[in-house]
């Protein structure tokens, strides 16, 4: 194991589909209570690098460790490691429809969730608590007996980021939060993910650079499977390499 200060460590992370690179010798290391922004053009290896991060997918070569480089994620799989605290938003919410924002985030809760204690389960006042601090967090405090089924795009995503905080993970990965959200929901999301990087690490994958910039944090850009630059928003949509392959002119 290396020492390493990151909370999340990639050395020379490489994984091939039949002979096609997705990742190549691919390098990143988000700090404990660092925000990234991830960006790139389609086929860059970003969804590769969120696979490999939560054990879906096996890397062929390099280190993938975690927490301070204590916990080797290549040796583990998804569950494992969600356990560990990674918790990953995919892009299309996946929420139980027909059950209230509370419920929702009731089922989401950290805890033991065998049969019997499914069975005997009683929210305490330490999760009814908790539950309350989710509604406000992810501002749907008014909609808490709302069915999930009812709310707007944006805020199933809120809702399914709360879920995911429910499990008190200590880094959150997040794909292209704000595709499909309106401009006020979009500037709510980046307040909200803001909020929750206070507490907790945050990867984001985006496409959206206005949103990015909202976000204001350092910025990763990969292409062909491996990081291509690397600096504040500003100073990656000014390499010369970035506007060729991702941003044009």
């Amino acid at each position: 194991m290396k020492t390493t200060s990151a909370l999340l460590y990639l050395d020379g992370v490489s994984v091939a589909f039949d002979g096609f690179k997705a990742l190549n010798e691919l390098s990143l290391v988000i700090e404990p209570g660092e925000m990234r922004a991830i960006i790139g053009p389609n086929g860059a290896g970003k969804t590769t690098m969120m696979d490999v991060i939560t054990g879906k997918t096996r890397p062929d070569s390099g280190d993938v460790l975690f927490q301070q480089g204590n916990v080797d994620l290549t040796a583990m799989d998804e569950a494992s490691i969600a356990t560990l605290g990674i918790g990953r938003k995919f892009q299309k919410p996946t929420v139980f429809e027909h059950h209230t924002v509370y419920d929702n985030l009731v089922l989401a809760l950290a805890g033991p969730r065998g049969p019997a204690s499914n069975l005997f389960w009683k929210e305490s006042a330490r999760e009814t608590k908790r539950i309350d601090e989710l509604l406000g967090v992810t501002r749907l405090g008014d909609h808490r007996e709302r069915l999930a089924g009812g709310l707007s795009h944006g805020q199933k995503q809120w809702l399914e980021i709360g879920m995911l905080l429910a499990q008190e993970p200590k880094l959150l990965l997040v794909d292209e939060p704000a595709a499909g959200m309106t401009d006020a929901e979009t500037h709510q999301t980046a307040e909200l993910l803001k909020e929750i990087n206070k507490e907790r690490s945050v990867v984001v994958v985006e496409h959206d650079m206005v949103f990015v910039r909202e976000l204001g944090v350092r910025v990763t850009c990969l292409h062909e499977g491996s990081v291509l630059a690397e600096g504040s928003l500003d100073q990656v949509a000014g390499d010369d390499r970035v506007i060729e392959v991702y941003l044009g002119r």
